[in-house]
């Protein structure tokens, strides 16, 4: 699907607009990005990013929770929202003729949300589900667990959805406060792609998005990476194992070093990961490596799931995997790493919707958008020798954090698990 160069403007207020033009879509995706997430929580208010997010759809001074869906759905549209460590996203696919109708909802919900108490109350409950079903599902929890035990201390440790105890006190002031605190024009951007006329999505915004003020967030704080160690005893036919390294930020230039690192070592069926540990040995089913990147941290880790007295065994291997990626990295998997990577960048390009959100991400982290044809250079100008060299800076680092969630059963160390991947 062709696509014209992305269009960044500034209002007189300073909220930035941005979009995209796919001249082929039959739809049109606009949303509002705020630069506001689960690590932006002062003490006691771990959950309240994710929760307000669930409330903004729940009522306005102009629309009731029915009548906020029912506007989108009534003409074919799609709306939807998610919250992350970094930021929070609103946004809405419709008909290109129905773009004014979503711009004018996702404005209401941002600066007339009502938060009425029966919706807080009917929401709480909710999350409160949302919370237990992410501790019934093993392969959830291990990933909580992970991130708790190698940021401790940190905000960048806690859970998005909050606690059972912090989701339950909560009030509407609570919401209110955390609104006004982060949601200002200066830390929002709006953003579109398909089928639009920037001019217009600019006139539209600027009737309906001004009269925010600026946000007065505090400071973030960098995380500090710590190697621990957390096993959580289930009742469990297999155990979930996840072992992870201090990374760098997706602001660091080596990212695509790691992005390259990740997929051929563990990215899909032909990586060294799946062919070694499930093709070859028959130790797990689902195995995979993976990066979280945010501004100034950075997680590398392996996932899998295992028989209980494999475990010992499937960190031998996954460990040694990623040692020898220090000294030796095939020609023949770097061009498969890379043809991975260049796809998804290409195949993004296809949705409104992934267009849309990549776009807003690139602004929102690098200040400017980024074209397909500036990142698959730098794709292609990773060496053998850099990926080489991102591997021995992983693991040059703190050493491994490692969580457990499965039957109680002997496991090695963290020690002896350094010692493995230092091999």
């Amino acid at each position: 699907m062709s696509a014209a160069s992305p269009q960044v403007s500034q209002l007189d207020s300073g909220l930035r607009v941005a979009s995209l033009q796919m001249a082929e879509a039959h739809s049109v995706q606009v949303g509002i990005w705020v630069a506001a997430g689960a690590r932006d929580e002062r003490a006691g208010e771990q959950g309240i990013a994710h929760m307000l997010e669930h409330m903004a759809f729940k009522g306005t001074e102009r629309r009731n929770a029915a009548e906020i869906a029912a506007a989108v759905e009534n003409v074919g549209g799609y709306m939807n929202a998610h919250t992350a460590r970094e930021e929070t996203a609103y946004y809405i696919r419709v008909l290109p003729e129905q773009l004014e109708l979503a711009v004018d909802v996702l404005a209401d919900i941002l600066t007339a949300s009502t938060l009425p108490d029966h919706e807080l109350e009917r929401e709480r409950g909710v999350i409160i589900q949302e919370i237990g079903q992410t501790l019934d599902a093993p392969d959830d929890l291990v990933f909580e667990k992970f991130s708790e035990i190698a940021f401790p201390d940190h905000v960048m440790g806690q859970s998005i959805l909050g606690t059972v105890d912090s989701v339950s006190g909560f009030r509407r002031t609570d919401l209110q406060g955390w609104m006004g605190r982060c949601y200002g024009l200066d830390r929002m951007l709006v953003c579109a792609a398909g089928q639009i006329d920037h001019a217009s999505l600019l006139q539209m915004v600027g009737e309906k998005l001004a009269g925010l003020p600026a946000a007065k967030m505090d400071p973030r704080q960098k995380p500090g990476f710590a190697p621990g160690r957390s096993v959580a005893e289930r009742d469990l036919e297999q155990s979930h194992i996840l072992f992870g390294l201090q990374a760098l930020s997706v602001l660091d230039d080596g990212r695509f070093s790691l992005l390259l690192l990740s997929s051929l070592y563990g990215g899909g069926m032909s990586s060294r990961l799946f062919q070694r540990v499930r093709e070859e040995r028959g130790l797990c089913y689902s195995i995979f490596s993976f990066t979280q990147l945010y501004s100034d941290s950075g997680l590398f880790g392996v996932y899998a799931g295992t028989a209980p007295q494999q475990m010992d065994e499937l960190l031998e291997v996954a460990a040694a995997s990623l040692a020898e990626l220090t000294v030796t990295v095939g020609s023949d998997e770097l061009a498969r790493a890379k043809a991975q990577l260049k796809a998804a960048v290409l195949m993004g390009r296809d949705s409104v919707a992934g267009m849309t959100d990549s776009l807003a991400r690139q602004i929102l982290l690098f200040g400017a958008p980024q074209s397909a044809e500036a990142l698959i250079s730098q794709i292609e100008a990773v060496s053998a020798a850099d990926i080489s060299a991102m591997a021995r800076r992983l693991l040059s680092g703190p050493g491994p954090a490692l969580s457990v969630v499965g039957p109680e059963h002997r496991l090695m160390g963290n020690d002896q698990l350094a010692r493995l991947l230092a091999a």
